[in-house]
């Protein structure tokens, strides 16, 4: 599976997420994309996992899930399926 994002580093300070996407960095206002997390504790927002494909991060000691696409302000085309013959 090929990788959408390349996310090199998140991190943190006030309701700022510091985000290194495919080469480029991004702060990103946290409190417009997700109350939860804006309000989580420190430790929480630090523990985070990438999807394999590379569309979202999630957070499980909150439970919620945001797109990198949307975080950075861009959409993908879902690709067309190729049918069989």
């Amino acid at each position: 599976m090929d990788r959408v994002h390349e996310v090199k580093d998140i991190s943190f300070s006030d309701n700022k997420m510091h985000l290194m996407v495919d080469g480029r960095a991004y702060d990103v206002d946290i409190s417009r994309h997700s109350s939860k997390l804006a309000n989580a504790p420190a430790d929480h927002k630090s523990h985070f996992v990438l999807s394999p494909s590379g569309y979202g991060i999630h957070w499980p000691s909150i439970d919620e899930d945001l797109s990198i696409d949307a975080l950075i302000g861009i959409s993908h085309k879902c690709p067309v399926a190729k049918s069989a013959h």
